[in-house]
């Protein structure tokens, strides 16, 4: 294994060494000398491509990798998320010659296995492919694990676990936060992607879940013919959920479909806390009468009780565009950092609502909040704990579905509806008016006990024994960037004095001494000042028109609502053709290269 490791290493520095050159002359013009070079948005987003070309290159567990990257925009500038976006778990299937190998070592000739089976993979992925079947006279989907990917795994996981403490010398600490993170994120994501037996416990948790409910549709496991490497299901047909002209030939109510999608997995994450996490196009089905159907629950998760109660408070927070309930949520979830200014991520925040806002409270859309925000991820202290990353990409993608659905849909007023039907946003306002009760008796309790302790201070001061006892925390260095200055001028001062008087009494010896002695006292003290300079960064100001500038247009492919939508289109199977185990699709139509 660590052989493989170490060969891996040198292929993945040999494709990443062009990236890595860039980004050294970014910090210094040439490498080991000079200033910083201003990198321009246009440059970030022709490194994405690059990047994304080589991530294609190495294979699958980097292919997996830039989809993580892609729902993590506390790592990565918005150019490299949009761009990554585009990332579908696609790559040519493997040979069936291989994939048998697999399938006979778990259940024995797929002859045999099986009463019959196509050859031929319905979709390929980078970690499995899935093959048409029929057993017992049932059609069944069979998801099989790509031949040698658990070693392929284990070396490049060494490889990124080699390269991060490289990495996180060249970043900040935020950065570096949100890198390590990560890495035990993708870690843990990636084995539990490969093991088709937590894929099959978490599709039937999440169908138990929605017994009795016909909105939605989960295909069956079939544990006879199921094990950590081969997942057979039942084969549920349907039309691909964004597939406008079909659904409107069905009759299907549109604006119903994305309302009852969006129920459902506010269900999931509010209620139940187990969520699938992949809800892109290809992975979303419609029957004739209406019915959602789920595919593939490789990528699934769990919400903690705590943070579905911030969440919650996520939520209500904009619906009622209360800037403090949401930047407390934040805090709270572990997203904002407490020591954050919260004057500016307020002002960012509001700024950021008051530009989707429509006439009304509901007219406007979590996802150009959640677009917006997370522009402002990379420059400021925001940071997505894993627990909350594959939170953020489903709100994300399931906005995007159901605008696709419908163009008006909104997204906040139907949230709004789902947490007061629930009982959540009273409960929220009653909490608040308890709250406000409760500051209210304070501020009565204070207001009694204030006047003798005043009366007290008075007299004190009025006597001369009041005292006032300050503590400053230096943070910035500031008092001590002084005192280095006035020492070193009161140095320069007496080597230029002495030099002088050197000069003019003793040798030449001596006075060349004292003015060398004061030319390094002046060196030090010009170096002070500059230091003080470059150190010193005003606090961001946003603007309206900042806002906008940031936001990335469709037109550069930078991923808004519609370029989201039309990412998930074309990467999968065409209308009622065959299941969807695994994302699949033509990566030349969606993937640019250079």
């Amino acid at each position: 294994m660590n052989v493989r490791a170490y060969g891996r290493f040198f292929v993945v520095v040999r494709q990443f060494f062009p990236l890595i050159v860039a980004y050294l002359r970014d910090r210094r013009r040439y490498i080991l000398f000079g200033e910083q070079r201003e990198v321009t948005s246009a440059m970030r987003r022709e490194r994405a491509r690059t990047l994304l070309d080589t991530l294609l290159t190495l294979g699958p567990t980097f292919i997996k990798l830039g989809q993580i990257l892609s729902t993590r925009p506390d790592v990565l500038p918005p150019e490299y998320v949009a761009e990554f976006s585009k990332l579908q778990d696609e790559v040519p299937p493997a040979d069936w010659n291989e994939a048998e190998v697999v399938i006979r070592e778990e259940l024995g000739p797929a002859e045999e296995a099986f009463d019959s089976f196509d050859t031929d993979a319905i979709s390929g992925a980078s970690l499995g492919q899935v093959y048409r079947a029929e057993l017992d006279g049932e059609q069944v989907a069979v998801k099989v694990r790509r031949p040698g990917i658990e070693e392929l795994v284990e070396a490049d996981l060494k490889v990124i676990k080699w390269s991060l403490p490289i990495i996180i010398r060249f970043i900040g600490e935020a950065r570096s936060f949100s890198l390590e993170t990560l890495a035990d994120e993708f870690d843990t994501t990636i084995h539990q992607e490969i093991d088709y037996a937590r894929e099959a416990r978490m599709l039937e948790e999440i169908k138990a879940n929605f017994v009795g409910n016909d909105d939605i549709r989960i295909p069956s496991v079939v544990e006879s013919h199921s094990t950590p490497s081969v997942l057979t299901m039942e084969y549920v047909s349907g039309t691909k959920v964004t597939d406008t002209d079909e659904l409107d030939a069905m009759g299907i109510d549109r604006t119903g479909l994305a309302e009852r999608l969006e129920r459902i997995y506010l269900q999931m994450i509010v209620d139940d806390g187990v969520f699938h996490a992949d809800p892109h196009p290809g992975n979303l089905a419609v029957k004739p009468d209406g019915t959602l159907v789920f595919y593939d629950f490789g990528m699934s998760g769990h919400v903690e009780g705590y943070v579905q109660e911030k969440i919650v408070e996520f939520y209500i927070g904009i619906a009622n565009q209360d800037i403090d309930a949401i930047l407390d949520a934040l805090v709270e979830m572990g997203t904002l950092s407490p020591e954050a200014d919260r004057e500016t991520m307020g002002n960012v925040m509001e700024l950021a609502i008051q530009d989707v806002r429509g006439e009304e409270v509901e007219q406007y859309r979590i996802q150009e909040v959640v677009g917006q925000v997370e522009d402002t991820i990379y420059e400021f202290p925001l940071r997505l704990p894993a627990n909350l990353a594959l939170v953020l990409r489903v709100a994300t993608v399931v906005e995007g579905v159901c605008v696709t659905l419908e163009p008006n849909f909104d997204f906040i007023s139907v949230a709004t509806d789902y947490l007061v039907e629930e009982g959540y946003r009273e409960e929220g306002i009653k909490q608040f008016l308890e709250n406000r009760g409760e500051e209210v008796q304070d501020l009565a309790e204070a207001a009694i006990r204030t006047p003798p302790k005043l009366e007290r201070t008075l007299d004190s001061l009025n006597q001369g024994e009041l005292s006032v006892h300050a503590d400053l925390d230096d943070t910035d260095g500031l008092f001590e960037s002084l005192a280095n200055r006035l020492i070193f001028g009161a140095l320069l001062t007496a080597g230029v004095i002495s030099t002088a008087m050197l000069y003019s009494f003793a040798t030449t010896g001596a006075t060349v001494v004292a003015a060398a002695f004061s030319i390094g006292v002046a060196l030090f003290l010009v170096r002070s000042f500059r230091s003080g300079r470059s150190g010193t960064r005003a606090t961001p100001e946003f603007t309206r028109q900042g806002l906008s500038q940031q936001r990335p247009s469709e037109a550069e492919g930078t991923g808004g609502i519609e370029a989201m939508a039309e990412a998930g289109e074309g990467t999968e199977p065409g209308p009622e053709s065959e299941p969807v185990g695994a994302p699949t699709g033509d990566p030349e139509g969606e993937i640019e290269t250079d």
